[in-house]
């Protein structure tokens, strides 16, 4: 009989006799919840293994009250930080034995709001992540009345626990690294303003810039800023406009994205100028992409957000509490071939 045949037709009852215990024994056993001793549950463990036996999610949820299965909702599917920060989510719940149902919430304020006031009361799962969204106060309110334990990931909230990274501090950290290698006057490729939206990492990236040179006594040249949409493209047509301008003195760049980054050196190639001798680019991100354009960058752990935001969450429901602890994740400046002390006579 092929194995997918015989885990269709292999029941809880059926472990349990070959097992020589009750059906409620094996229950206890194979969820590890109750009190079964180490023998007992590893010769039920075994038996369940040959049998090709697998739980059913509806009894499971029945017999513990719980769905086994975690809540994401986030505004991006396509773009890189969502995507890694997804699969950190995913591997930790996988490794949980959770399910994943993923929420994308969309610019139509009628999607989010039918996700928020329908789909999550569904109580279909067990806690909800929630991605760089800045939440309004009636999301809030509805995030609460589930009475799950709930984590935000970025994204602003004053009710409800969070992890995240200072974005702030992240591009301060970008932009004070060209600065101690003798940079003077700095460009900048930041997110559009539709990107601030929701998860303001735009704003809070450029006031990070904007921070760090001040720190030095330094101006910001409004000249030498550029908006993007945190894509290769962007950040080469961004760093085109930028690098086309005479006269302007730039040494060196940063970009809000490693993505945006990697477009600034392409643009510079295009145009003769070189890296780093010419023109030091640094990024943020972490972006695998990096490494093969020998990117400086700040990597914020994208991945390990996810996982850290996963564990928390899933620590709560396991304990029974309704709020997850607070974390603020770390970043680390990786020094690559980039960037580069400023020449004593500036090349442009």
């Amino acid at each position: 009989m092929a194995a997918s045949a015989r885990r269709l037709m292999t029941s809880l009852d059926d472990v349990a006799r070959a097992a020589g215990v009750s059906a409620a024994t094996v229950s206890r056993a194979l969820s590890g919840r109750g009190n079964v001793s180490a023998s007992t549950r590893a010769k039920i463990q075994k038996v369940a293994a040959d049998l090709d036996y697998v739980a059913s999610s509806a009894a499971s949820s029945l017999a513990s009250g719980r769905m086994r299965n975690l809540g994401v909702i986030m505004p991006e599917l396509h773009r890189w930080f969502f995507n890694t920060v997804l699969t950190g989510i995913s591997d930790e719940a996988t490794r949980a034995g959770y399910d994943v149902t993923l929420y994308n919430v969309t610019g139509d304020p009628e999607v989010r709001r039918e996700i928020f006031s329908a789909f999550l009361r569904r109580r279909r799962v067990d806690a909800v992540v929630v991605v760089a969204l800045e939440l309004s106060e009636w999301e809030e309110m509805e995030l609460q009345r589930l009475e799950i334990p709930v984590v935000i990931i970025g994204g602003t909230s004053g009710m409800l626990p969070g992890v995240a990274i200072d974005d702030l501090a992240i591009t301060e950290l970008a932009t004070a690294h060209l600065l101690e290698l003798g940079h003077q006057v700095l460009g900048f490729i930041g997110g559009a303003e539709g990107f601030d939206a929701d998860y303001k990492v735009p704003s809070q990236r450029r006031e990070g810039f904007d921070r760090a040179l001040r720190r030095r006594g330094l101006p910001t040249h409004p000249e030498l800023i550029a908006e993007a949409d945190f894509t290769i493209p962007g950040g080469f047509h961004a760093a085109r406009q930028l690098l086309g301008q005479p006269g302007t003195g730039m040494t060196a760049l940063v970009a809000a994205s490693d993505e945006m980054a990697i477009g600034a050196v392409l643009a510079a190639r295009e145009l003769g100028i070189t890296v780093p001798e010419e023109l030091s680019v640094v990024g943020i991100d972490g972006h695998e992409l990096g490494a093969l354009f020998e990117l400086t960058t700040v990597d914020q752990h994208a991945q390990h957000q996810g996982e850290t935001a996963a564990k928390l969450i899933l620590a709560a429901v396991e304990s029974g509490a309704e709020r997850p602890e607070m974390l603020d994740l770390p970043f680390d400046l990786l020094v690559r071939r980039s960037t580069a002390r400023a020449a004593a006579t500036p090349h442009r």
